[in-house]
């Protein structure tokens, strides 16, 4: 089923966006096991996501094929020297101080850490990420601390039937994107799209997009003890 699903998912997928660039698909793999992960990329997936530290140490050393790794759930800063080294890319820089943290803890392990910074595309209180006003002041800041590169934007849509709304900020998003690219050429992602919007967000101008029902299913959670 995983080896349909991601081929299927594949065929879906245009070669490149509106604005030419290739799309890079990422496997979210929260919850799933090694066994599925493997299924995925021996299918074609190339790069896939942890949400959870615990599940990302638990199961690095059984992903077969040598994916690009990337973080892209909520990270505390006490848990950061769990991934340094090990971490491709971190999805989901939503705040001044994990930045702060992640470059110090670069610094002494002697490690570039590659980020994106996380925008709250919809304002909402149960999400993190810096504003739509917050973002470019932010990048200022954490474009000066050591041992980071920042490689793009990342954001959540909200959760919403309101397709004209989606569309107007996933554009925002992107007119975003296009401004800060004129003074960080260093730019390469905007990482914005999951199961349910990710058509859309390509449509407004994603190039990264973090799926998982579509390749795994539904999924299916774990007692409160084995999160992290």
């Amino acid at each position: 089923m995983i080896e349909d699903n991601v081929k299927k998912l594949f065929s879906q997928i245009p070669a490149r966006n509106p604005f030419g660039e290739q799309i890079t698909l990422v496997a979210a793999v929260k919850t799933q096991t090694p066994e599925a992960i493997n299924a995925a990329i021996s299918a074609g997936v190339k790069t896939i996501g942890d949400n959870h530290v615990q599940e990302f140490r638990d199961k690095y050393d059984l992903i077969c094929g040598s994916p690009a790794r990337h973080f892209i759930g909520h990270l505390q800063t006490n848990k950061i020297k769990y991934l340094l080294g090990k971490c491709d890319l971190y999805e989901s820089v939503d705040r001044l101080a994990l930045a702060e943290e992640l470059s110090q803890k670069s610094l002494q392990r002697g490690v570039n850490s590659h980020i994106l910074l996380q925008v709250n595309a919809g304002n909402e209180e149960t999400k993190g990420g810096f504003s739509f006003e917050e973002i470019e002041d932010a990048y200022e800041k954490v474009s000066h601390m050591p041992a980071l590169t920042i490689d793009g934007l990342m954001a959540m849509l909200p959760f919403s039937d309101d397709e004209k709304l989606l569309r107007a900020l996933a554009t925002h998003m992107r007119e975003i994107y296009d401004k800060m690219r004129t003074y960080a050429p260093q730019f390469k992602y905007l990482s914005m799209g999951m199961s349910g919007d990710w058509r859309l967000c390509v449509d407004c101008g994603s190039n990264m997009i973090r799926v998982g029902t579509s390749i795994f299913g539904p999924r299916v959670y774990p007692s409160p003890s084995q999160n992290s």
